[in-house]
């Protein structure tokens, strides 16, 4: 597949983290219908501006959207069709544009951003009978701070695609699998992993790498080395227009993984660790002392990348031990801490969260469920967290009926205090196929553990 050029790319995935319909769920019958309409909008202490949007007829409900990564533009919907089904049901919709002036990694001052625009929500428009958080992509990050800091605040929270993994598990599974690709087919690469000067310069960086990937999957010893590469980056074996390969198809599977990464795949991911990196100020990402041969060992993909390696006659073991003896990269520990601060969730819950994924997710891994359940099990919070998982592949590629039923799923909670069945795959798929909109594909579902865990 063609090599997107990095400008149309960049600009490509910002609209798709942006894109994720968020339609309407039925009005509460139990709050009164509240008269008010039209747009509002106005600027937050820090810069920030927000904007809302309110029915002639409000069922007294608001939902507070977190948006994505690649803007800083107010969103309270993710398009204006989803927002247009929003207020037709009923709904408010309000979102911020996090802090302007700072990074696209909007960590530092999303969440506060969101709460203040519902305090101006509620000033001009008044008090609402329920607040339910929405976020995507990064927003699912916010969302999920939310979820554990706004008691008394928001009523529960939906995730959709989100990055519930946080800031320095990104950070560092990406370096892992963009070591890897340099150590192998780009050495020269190998230690100009992090700490960018510009956008230029990690724009370069991923031309030069997915050239590689390109050059080297013309061999069997090169299919097997981007398979390694691939585990460690938890990327998904199902693309775009393909079936999904069967559990032992290993080559099918390295073949997807691959449409991934010639669709442009890093000229995303390299050029926003810049925005990360600026975030948190320096360097937060680090693979000294890592064990490569013990990281692949922990990954689902293991078995693939095993076989692979014996198709093609390559020493494993040898290569896991170069990356192991060759990995210096070291983090700017104030960077880190900043991150951690900013960028980290699953600490617990203070409301109801459901989280909804794709199986095959490109940009935010769905392992990233994995970790964030285990952390929300850590923390004694498990019974307010509920997962459920759609068969599709790619990011935020949720349907409208999907969105809607898991919308309903949580209300059922909120409203009866219990999750019951509401939010089991058979329930959401038979309430999403019964809203006659744009399909269903909910499934049972278990995601592997996200590999690139330090702590």
């Amino acid at each position: 597949m063609p090599r997107l050029p990095s400008r149309a790319l960049a600009a490509g995935c910002a609209a798709l983290l942006l894109s994720l319909a968020v339609p309407a769920a039925a009005a509460r019958a139990a709050s009164g219908t509240h008269t008010s309409g039209g747009r509002l909008s106005g600027t937050l202490a820090d810069g920030a501006t927000w904007t809302a949007d309110v029915p002639a007829r409000w069922n007294g409900t608001v939902l507070l959207f977190s948006h994505g990564f690649g803007s800083l533009a107010p969103a309270d919907a993710p398009s204006d069709a989803a927002g247009a089904e929003l207020l037709a049901e009923g709904y408010a919709l309000a979102g911020s544009s996090y802090d302007p002036h700072g990074s696209l990694w909007a960590l530092d001052s999303a969440e506060r951003d969101q709460l203040a625009t519902l305090d101006a929500f509620r000033t001009q428009v008044g008090e609402p009978d329920r607040v339910v958080s929405v976020g995507q992509s990064m927003g699912g990050l916010v969302n999920a701070q939310l979820a554990r800091d706004g008691a008394g605040r928001i009523d529960g929270a939906l995730n959709l695609c989100g990055l519930v993994a946080g800031g320095v598990d990104l950070d560092n599974y990406q370096l892992d699998a963009e070591y890897t690709l340099a150590t192998l087919f780009d050495p020269a690469d190998a230690d100009r992993l992090v700490g960018f000067g510009s956008a230029d310069d990690a724009n370069a960086l991923a031309g030069r790498l997915t050239a590689a990937v390109t050059a080297a999957q013309q061999t069997a010893s090169g299919r097997a080395r981007i398979a390694l590469a691939a585990a460690y980056l938890n990327l998904a074996d199902w693309a775009p227009g393909e079936s999904a390969p069967r559990a032992t198809d290993y080559a099918g599977q390295e073949e997807q993984q691959y449409e991934w990464i010639a669709q442009g795949l890093l000229y995303f991911l390299v050029p926003a660790r810049l925005s990360v990196e600026q975030s948190a100020g320096g360097n937060t990402s680090w693979n000294k002392g890592v064990d490569y041969a013990a990281l692949l060992h922990r990954s689902a993909h293991a078995p693939q990348v095993a076989a692979l390696y014996r198709a093609a006659g390559l020493d494993l073991h040898a290569d896991l031990a170069a990356l192991t003896r060759g990995a210096h990269t070291t983090a700017d520990p104030a960077a880190v801490a900043a991150l951690e601060r900013t960028s980290t969730a699953g600490q617990g819950l203070a409301v109801p969260l459901l989280d909804v994924h794709t199986t095959a997710d490109q940009l935010v891994p769905v392992e990233q469920e994995a970790a964030f359940a285990q952390r929300v099990r850590a923390a004694g919070d498990s019974h307010l967290l509920r997962q459920a998982y759609v068969a599709r592949q790619g990011h935020c590629n949720i349907t409208t009926a999907e969105t809607v039923a898991s919308l309903h799923a949580l209300e059922q909670r909120l409203d009866t205090g219990r999750w019951g069945t509401a939010a089991t795959p058979e329930r959401l798929q038979r309430t999403a196929t019964g809203l006659d909109l744009d399909g269903a594909a909910f499934v049972r579902y278990r995601p592997d553990a996200l590999s690139g865990v330090r702590r």
